[in-house]
C-alpha cells in the first residue's frame, strides 16, 4: 500500500471549499475528504412539493456535490417514497441483473443472511459501470442491519486522480478502458431464482472522466468491472490497472459508514467508489436500493 507521503509533506493536500452556510439542513463531515451525515431532513415529507422541500432539495444536491456521499439516519419511508426521492434527482435506472422488490424494477433488493452464498458489493466498484450510460447515483436504504459490522467504505476518485503525478496524469489522458458485466453478473443471482439474460452490458469509458456538474476530473476504473485499458499491450494494461486499483483504495481517500436501522446512504457513482463489508455472518442485512440514471462518461 502506497503511503502518498514523503519528506516534503503529503503528496495529496486536500483543500476544503467553504461555501455559504446551509439554511435548511445540517451537514456533519465524516472526513475532510469524503462523506457527510445530513440531519434536519424527513425524506418522507421531503418528497412533497412544498417550498421548504424544494429549498432542502437544493441543499441536498449541494451537499452531495461537495461530499460525494451523504447519509441520513432514522428515516422511515415507504417503497413509494424511496422511489420518489430518487426521481427528485432524475430518471431511475434498472439494474441489468439483480432482483427487485415488489413489482417495480427500479427497487433493487439488497439481502444477505446466514444462508447467502454472497453479499452485495463486496469488492471496490462503481455501480454498473459496464453500462453505456452508468448510474449517476445510488440511494441505499437499510431497514435491517446486524448488531455489529456491515459497514460500507467509500473512496473519493477526485482525490485519487489529484494525487497522481503529473507524468501519470499525462499518460492516462485520452485512454479508455473496457468495463464488462458478463463475468460479474452471469449466475450471480441464481440463489434468488433469477435466470441469466442472454447477455450483459459492456462499454468503453475514459480512464479519467470529467464530472458533468463539478467539472472536476475523477479516476474511473474499478476492480469490479474494468477488464483492460484499450490500445496498449495487455501486460502493460494489467500492470497499470493493478497500480491504479491499489492507489485508488488508499485509506487516505476513504470514509467508513456504520449502518443503523432505517439509515440511507446516497453516493455519486461518477466520482466515488464503494465497498460493502460482509463481516456480520450469520446475521441479516437487508434493504432496498434506488438508482438514478446517469450519462455517458466523457
Amino acid at each position: 500500500m502506497s503511503s502518498l507521503a514523503g519528506k516534503q509533506g503529503p503528496r495529496y493536500r486536500h483543500t476544503a471549499e467553504d461555501g455559504a452556510p446551509y439554511e435548511t439542513i445540517a451537514v456533519e463531515k465524516l472526513t475532510p475528504i469524503i462523506g457527510a451525515e445530513i440531519s434536519g431532513v424527513d425524506i418522507g415529507r421531503l418528497v412533497s412539493d412544498d417550498a421548504r422541500s424544494n429549498q432542502q432539495m437544493d441543499e441536498i444536491h449541494r451537499a452531495l456535490a461537495e461530499n460525494l456521499v451523504i447519509f441520513f439516519r432514522d428515516q422511515t419511508i415507504t417503497p413509494q417514497q424511496h422511489l420518489a426521492f430518487g426521481r427528485k434527482f432524475g430518471e431511475l435506472h434498472f439494474h441489468p441483473a439483480a432482483p427487485h422488490e415488489d413489482e417495480d424494477p427500479a427497487l433493487m433488493k439488497i439481502y444477505a443472511d446466514a444462508n447467502s452464498p454472497r453479499a452485495n458489493g463486496e469488492g471496490w466498484h462503481s455501480d454498473v459501470s459496464c453500462d453505456l450510460e452508468p448510474p449517476m447515483g445510488s440511494i441505499l436504504y437499510i431497514k435491517q442491519c446486524p448488531p455489529r459490522g456491515g459497514d460500507t467504505l467509500f473512496a473519493n476518485m477526485y482525490a485519487a486522480y489529484e494525487a497522481l503525478s503529473d507524468r501519470m496524469k499525462a499518460y492516462l489522458d485520452g485512454l479508455t478502458a473496457l468495463h464488462d458485466g458478463e463475468p460479474i453478473y452471469r449466475g450471480l443471482y441464481a440463489n434468488y431464482g433469477v435466470a441469466d439474460r442472454p447477455s450483459y452490458p459492456n462499454a468503453e469509458h475514459p480512464v479519467v472522466r470529467t464530472h458533468p456538474v463539478t467539472g472536476k476530473k475523477a479516476l474511473y476504473v474499478n476492480r469490479g468491472f474494468t477488464r483492460h485499458i484499450n490500445g496498449i499491450p495487455r501486460d502493460e494494461s494489467d500492470a497499470m490497472l493493478a497500480y491504479l486499483y491499489q492507489h485508488a483504495e488508499n485509506p487516505l481517500f476513504q470514509c467508513r459508514f456504520r449502518w443503523t436501522e432505517n439509515a440511507i446512504a446516497f453516493w455519486d457513482n461518477r466520482c466515488a467508489q464503494h465497498r460493502a463489508i460482509w463481516d456480520y455472518w450469520p446475521h441479516t442485512r437487508s434493504g432496498t436500493r434506488v438508482t438514478v440514471k446517469g450519462e455517458r462518461p466523457v
